[in-house]
């Protein structure tokens, strides 16, 4: 038997998700699902100055918003403010530290004025992920993922998999919420 690739398996962890079941759900996301909260007091990302919230991170128009320490509970968060989320502090900001993309943080993002650009974000940052996870070989996989990771000694592959816990679990939430849309709003897709 050939040598198991275990870079192949992590990466189709996730990659066969997105191409097969995720990235179909999430086409067509209108700006209406984007910013919509089903509760009141939620968590999104929302036009600079605009925010209650005890802190705003973000460079641009738009602010994500957050609290240090997070409340017990946290509020409810928008589909905006998930995919910020995974684009800026699950994907952008360990493409930066492990795949050569350029820096990122909750504090220096351009977020997302529409759906349309979160989707490409995502997409990129995506893509970004995939291409470095490509990249690595199974020496790379069992070395320490370093000092920028809260858990340095941990191996890289133990980040592949919490990254793809992370995208699966994060997205999974989007995707019902755009339902719990479309079910209390009676839009059609």
């Amino acid at each position: 038997m050939d040598e198991f690739d275990w870079t192949r398996t992590l990466r189709e962890q996730f990659e066969y998700h997105w191409n097969h079941q995720l990235r179909a759900r999430l086409a067509g996301l209108t700006d209406e699902e984007y910013f919509w909260s089903p509760v009141p007091n939620a968590w999104s990302v929302r036009p600079r100055g605009t925010s209650t919230a005890p802190v705003q991170g973000g460079s641009g128009a738009m602010t994500i918003e957050f609290a240090l320490p997070e409340p017990d509970p946290a509020p409810f968060t928008t589909i905006a403010w998930r995919l910020g989320h995974v684009i800026v502090g699950v994907l952008a900001a360990r493409n930066a530290i492990h795949f050569g993309a350029p820096p990122a943080s909750y504090e220096t993002w351009e977020y997302a004025e529409n759906a349309a650009t979160a989707l490409d974000q995502l997409d990129t940052e995506v893509d970004r992920w995939l291409t470095g996870v490509r990249g690595l070989g199974e020496a790379r996989l069992r070395t320490s993922m370093g000092e920028r990771e809260p858990h340095p000694e941990l191996a890289m592959a133990d980040l592949v998999l919490h990254i793809h816990r992370e995208l699966i679990h994060h997205l999974s939430e989007v995707c019902l919420l755009r339902d719990l849309y479309l079910h209390t709003n009676g839009a059609p897709r």
